[in-house]
Order: C-alpha cells, then structure tokens, then sequence
C-alpha cells in the first residue's frame, strides 16, 4: 500500500517536474548561449565604456548609462567587485560604480533570458525594476556621499580573464561549459521544486500568501527572497509556478530583488568593499526599494486591469 502511494506520488511530481521543464529548457539553454556570448565577445567593450565615463557623463546621464552598463555586463557579483575597483583607481566616480553594480547585481543578460519564460509582463517588469534600482542608487549616493567614498576597493585586484584561449570557438565552449556547471545543478532544483509546489502547496495557500494586491504579499515575497534565493537561473521555475498558483506580479517583483540582491555570496562580497554602516543602508534601501517598487507594480497592474 505505501509503495503503491509512493509511486503515484512519484508518477505525479514527475508529470510536474517534466511539463515545467519542457515550458523553461528552452529559455535555460539560450540565456546560457546569450550570456557566454556576451563574455566572449562583449564583456571588454562594455567595461571599456565603463572605463571611460570618467572623461564625461557627469550626473544623471552618466548614472543611467552606467546602470545600462550593469545590466550588460555579464560578470557575478565576485567578478564585478574587482572589476569595479580596478574603474575606481581609474576615475570612475562612486555614484557610477553605485549604479553599475546595483544593476550588475540584480540582472545580466542571461538572467533576462530567463525570465522571458514568466512571460513578457514580468520581463519587462524585471528588467525595469532592476535599471530604476541602479539608477537610485547612483542618486542616493550622489546626494548624501558626494564629499566622502562609500566604498573602500583597498586589495581588490582585477580578476583573471579566463577567456584567453586563441581559438574564438573554443572560448566560447569553455565559457559554455562553465556556465553550464555554475547553473546546471541549481536549475534543475529549481524546477524539482517547482513541481513540489505545484503538487502539494494549495493555489489558495500561494493566493492567501503571495496573491492579490495588498502589502502583506508584497512583504511576504519580499522577505521569502532573503533566505531562497540560490540562482537566478533556479528561481525561475519557482517563479513560474507560484505566478501560475495566484501571486501577484508586485509580490514577484520584490521577490526579483530582494532574492539576488540579498543572495548569501553577494551579501559577503559587498561586506569587503562597504563596511558595516554602508552595508546596512545597502540593506535598508534593498528592502525599501523592493517593498515600495512591489506595491507600485500591483497598482499599476490594477490600474491596467
């Protein structure tokens, strides 16, 4: 008897887990392609720019431009710390390196490949958040730091180009090959877990807990993204599930920030380079910026509905 449920069980998250990855492999595979791509061919143009600002696009035009950047730049928040230090020595000013690495570390061009799998309205919605979160935080800082740092990059050096291979293809399936193995696991944990969801968790649970319009949705997907999110790559299968399960687009878009902003090796890259006090109103804008874009999302979706 209970090997017999064991086994409609299995049957059961496996018609989950197999319906979920048809839907999302595709997108999986072309993020992975688009984002070594870009590594490949792209990353030193864009960093060039980066480098470059220091000789003009003072203001809001130099901020909005680095956000771009951010988001282009297909590097983790590991590669990005070095990267930024070694634009810091070279005259980039702190309001630009706030900008590009807020956005550097909400999105890249990977992840907004992605995220085309939860439809075209949280796309646009994901890459318009995290642009407007990089162009604030270049603002803020602008305002209230501009006659002392907010980052210290003392020891930082830029990291090693592992792209050196003279072959261009053979560089390019090497980087593949990496991307592979940096997200593999984790995606497919994530649509394991999208399955779980979607065979155990009741859609009115995900309704009563991430659904509708109100704040307490906002918050709750908002704070969940703190402690689970792993990769983005992982996260989209759950987001695709909870989305489809009665979660409102302004609760997915806290959790969209949040969740990167606050991932765990982030969080202790960012500890090198700000230091206590900068890293806790690293923190409280996070949260801030999530909630407010959060209830501003579900209005406008009311709004439009």
């Amino acid at each position: 008897m209970v090997l017999e449920i064991l086994k409609r069980e299995f049957i059961y998250v496996g018609y989950y887990f197999v319906r979920q990855l048809s839907q999302i492999f595709g997108y999986w595979v072309a993020g992975m392609v688009i984002g070594s791509v870009v590594s490949v061919f792209f990353k030193d143009k864009i960093h060039g720019l980066m480098r470059n600002m220091k000789d003009g696009g003072a203001g809001l035009p130099g901020i909005i431009l680095a956000s771009v950047l951010g988001i282009a730049s297909p590097l983790c928040m590991y590669g990005t710390i070095p990267i930024a230090a070694s634009f810091s020595k070279s005259g980039v000013k702190d309001e630009w390196l706030a900008a590009f690495m807020m956005s550097s570390i909400l999105l890249n061009p990977q992840l907004i490949i992605y995220s085309a799998a939860l439809g075209t309205p949280a796309l646009i919605v994901r890459i318009v958040s995290c642009f407007l979160c990089g162009i604030t935080a270049g603002v803020l800082i602008r305002i209230f730091f501009k006659k002392k740092s907010f980052f210290d990059f003392k020891g930082f050096e830029e990291p090693k180009n592992k792209d050196t291979d003279p072959n261009l293809f053979l560089r390019f399936l090497k980087n593949l090959w990496r991307n592979l193995k940096a997200t593999g696991l984790y995606f497919f944990i994530g649509v394991l877990l999208s399955a779980l969801f979607q065979r155990y968790i009741p859609k009115e649970a995900m309704t009563f807990l991430f659904g509708g319009n109100e704040a307490w949705g906002v918050l709750m997907a908002a704070t969940i993204g703190v402690p689970l999110y792993v990769c983005g790559g992982g996260t989209i299968p759950i987001l695709k599930g909870w989305l489809a399960s009665g979660m409102s687009m302004g609760s997915a878009t806290a959790f969209m920030i949040t969740g990167p902003a606050t991932k765990i090796t982030n969080l202790g890259a960012l500890k090198a380079v700000l230091g206590i006090r900068n890293f806790i109103l690293y923190w409280v804008y996070v949260i801030v910026f999530s909630l407010l874009s959060g209830l501003l999302v579900n209005l406008i979706f009311i709004s439009v509905v």
